[in-house]
């Protein structure tokens, strides 16, 4: 099991995971609207970490920019 400090950017030209001194920052596509950047953020965390999407979830932080995300083995 990991968790993911995770700085979320929406409404971004092309979506990215990148690694920074603190944390991760996400750049999302989808807007921030009815839960859609929340999924393409999982479906990011989960290509990137090469594990299923149903293995990530957002345990902290899902109506703000800064969320905590658990990845489950």
């Amino acid at each position: 099991m990991k968790t993911l400090s995770i700085k979320v950017k929406p409404n971004a030209r092309a979506s990215s995971l990148e690694q920074i001194d603190d944390g991760w920052i996400a750049q999302i596509k989808a807007p921030p609207v009815d839960g859609k950047a929340n999924a393409e953020l999982i479906a990011l965390v989960a290509e990137r970490f090469g594990c299923r999407k149903a293995q990530v979830s957002i345990k902290a932080g899902a109506g703000g920019r800064m969320k905590r995300v658990r990845i489950d083995d």
